[in-house]
């Protein structure tokens, strides 16, 4: 698949976003695990958010390695 400039800034930028939040829910977690009161359903929400996020990541980072020919 061919993209064009402005697909590969936009997937960039995606993908600058999402590594933020996945960052912000690294911190959060762990925040979460320090407290003497954790509430499960929120930090299972959290970790599968935070997956989801690794999941599309690698996705949008394979778009942008270039086809090699056959």
């Amino acid at each position: 698949m061919n993209l064009g400039d402005d697909e590969i800034e936009r997937i960039k930028l995606r993908i600058s976003e999402m590594e933020a939040e996945h960052r912000d829910l690294d911190v959060a977690i762990a925040t979460m695990q320090a407290q003497a009161f954790i509430d499960q359903l929120q930090m299972q929400r959290m970790k599968k958010r935070k997956l989801h996020l690794k999941d599309a990541l690698h996705r949008l980072h394979s778009m942008l390695i270039p086809d090699m020919p056959a």
